[in-house]
């Protein structure tokens, strides 16, 4: 809706599991990926999943991700890890804190940025940026050739 007050062309909507969807390639300019990437388990679903978004583009098309990360250094994983708890905690307790982390570790397997960021380009994508990155969440983009 708000980017109907500021585009003349037309606009179509998809909200939709991209992975098994029937869509055809080369028929988005702009993907979103909003919490959602971390659900995929492995590293062939990650580049599956890269590779299709990819796919779905088309040229000078891109590809925008806000998700929960982790991180590559152990000793910074912790101490994020400790923040978004403490943050938790604030919202609604220990035990609410306990159970979104537990709901993680069984349904999530979130990468850390720097992974995603690699594997964007591994798939095609030319222009890869970081555009902000708090505790466990970041937001980044890449656009395609």
């Amino acid at each position: 809706q708000r980017i109907e007050k500021c585009n003349a062309g037309s606009i179509c909507c998809v909200e939709t599991d991209f992975r098994t969807a029937d869509l055809p390639p080369g028929s988005f300019d702009v993907i979103l990926a909003a919490a959602v990437l971390h659900h995929l388990r492995d590293d062939q679903d990650w580049r599956s999943a890269f590779q299709k978004i990819y796919d779905l583009l088309r040229p000078g098309g891109s590809l925008w991700i806000t998700d929960l990360v982790i991180h590559e250094s152990s000793a910074v994983h912790q101490l994020m890890w400790q923040r978004y708890g403490d943050y938790l905690v604030s919202l609604k307790g220990e035990e609410y804190r306990d159970q979104v982390f537990a709901y993680i570790d069984r349904e999530d397997s979130p990468r850390p940025v720097t992974y995603q960021l690699d594997l964007l380009r591994k798939v095609g994508f030319s222009q890869v940026d970081l555009l902000h990155k708090n505790s466990c969440f970041a937001a980044f983009g890449a656009i395609k050739s």
